[in-house]
């Protein structure tokens, strides 16, 4: 290939040169561990996370989210501009043209790595490069869409980057501090989130809703109000996506989501929880894992039962989560043959490159379209964390512990989380009966 030192790679239906690294070890590209092995930061872990971005800039663009024009969109800590390049390349020319591409990074070399991209392999439209620190250079505003995926913590960027948003716009932002985020390091989750997270089976999906509720809680500093679209943990990231509208009443009722995670619930709480249109399960005197409890509500912030403020409500769109299907993703985000041999792939290569793009796909998006299809209300039970709340011999196959809420007309599903673990609204008395008599039956 023409550019000296440097390797062709595929993401998604995107072609790449990247630099050689100058040392490579077992765990080179797994992770933000690699940062430092590269010329140009480029971490294939986040390849589902990228093409998640991509289909959700296809579902918006084909609804009438955005007036007609050009949308000005913005990958704010570009590196590689990998992220970006998909967007031109994988979303149908119709959606692409409309898109006014930038990216910032503030390293010379890695802008000088997105030009090579973006010359090697011939964009129909070119990307506008931004140097300089994104907190500062993002402030020339009026941007439509602003993804945000910092090494590290992404609070430092947000105040500036929401500021910098159009009066409709779409903000997806990425956080590698897990340990913070899920209260392994209990100094930095106070510290930079203002939270404090109980560190049990439900971790993560805390972790997502004090991100979702610090994102909440700036954007309500400027007038503006959000909506989740897609929350995900993935690997060593969380990653939330959400719409911001500038509203002054809506950012004015922005407690209505955030409040608190309560671990092993009195039957006073619980009851407060369903008094607050919190709690769908109902049953406040039997036992259950976990509720929630609005930010008003008194708690004893040395009581380790207690996680937040975190966000309370609903973490996606039920239509976002549909749109993530795979004939949508393997439309836009799998190479033909023709292209692979005009990017300088060898012939010998294309069904492996194909059958690895497939993989990564149907893994980036595996149990959204099920998802889609709850209540938004419906609670994350992990099937091993059931037990003592009901007397099970064994925890229940989440799979037929949903089928049969679902079969008794409670709409449930096997939940994306990493646990094993179901998403429903049904009735605690109906989850405690079905519960144990899976687990029974499975024991006889």
């Amino acid at each position: 290939m023409e550019e000296e030192n440097a390797s062709l790679i595929l993401e998604g239906s995107t072609p790449s040169i990247l630099p050689i690294p100058d040392e490579i070890d077992e765990h080179f590209g797994r992770g933000p561990g690699s940062k430092g092995l590269r010329e140009v930061f480029h971490n294939s872990v986040m390849t589902g996370s990228r093409t998640r971005s991509v289909l959700l800039l296809h579902h918006i663009l084909s609804t009438s989210y955005f007036p007609d024009g050009p949308i000005r969109i913005l990958d704010g800590l570009g590196a590689s501009g990998i992220r970006a390049r998909r967007w031109l390349t994988e979303l149908p020319i119709e959606q692409s043209k409309r898109l006014d591409v930038h990216v910032c990074d503030i390293l010379p070399e890695s802008l000088e790595w997105v030009d090579k991209n973006i010359q090697r392999f011939d964009l129909d439209r070119s990307i506008k490069l931004i140097l300089g620190d994104l907190r500062s250079r993002v402030l020339e505003g009026g941007w439509h869409w602003i993804d945000l995926d910092p090494y590290g913590s992404p609070i430092p960027f947000l105040d500036p980057v929401i500021q910098a948003l159009s009066r409709d716009a779409i903000l997806e932002v990425s956080a590698t501090d897990t340990a913070a985020l899920t209260g392994s390091s209990k100094g930095p989750t106070m510290r930079r989130y203002g939270a404090f997270v109980r560190t049990d089976k439900w971790a993560h999906d805390s972790g997502l809703r004090v991100l979702m509720a610090n994102i909440a809680r700036i954007a309500a500093r400027h007038d503006r109000s959000i909506e989740p679209l897609l929350s995900v943990w993935e690997s060593h990231h969380l990653r939330v996506s959400v719409a911001v509208k500038k509203s002054k009443r809506g950012a004015s009722s922005v407690e209505k989501y955030i409040g608190w995670r309560i671990a092993n619930p009195t039957s006073e709480e619980l009851q407060s929880s369903i008094d607050a249109n919190l709690h769908p399960h109902g049953c406040p005197e039997r036992s259950q894992p976990f509720c929630f409890l609005p930010f008003r509500h008194p708690v004893n912030h040395e009581d380790r039962r207690v996680s937040g403020p975190l966000w309370t409500g609903p973490l996606a769109s039920k239509e976002v989560l549909s749109s993530m299907n795979l004939e949508v993703a393997e439309k836009l985000c799998i190479p033909d043959t023709v292209s692979l041999s005009s990017w300088g792939f060898s012939s010998d290569e294309h069904s492996t490159l194909i059958e690895q793009s497939k993989k990564s796909i149907t893994q980036s998006i595996r149990r959204f379209s099920e998802e889609s299809k709850v209540e938004p209300s419906s609670s994350l039970l992990i099937v091993d964390r059931l037990h003592p709340h009901i007397p099970l011999l064994g925890p229940p196959s989440p799979t037929k512990l949903a089928e049969a809420l679902t079969d008794s007309g409670y709409s449930s599903c096997v939940a994306s989380y990493p646990n094993p673990s179901i998403l429903t609204s049904a009735p605690w008395n109906i989850i405690y009966d079905i519960a144990l008599e899976i687990s029974n039956a499975s024991i006889e």
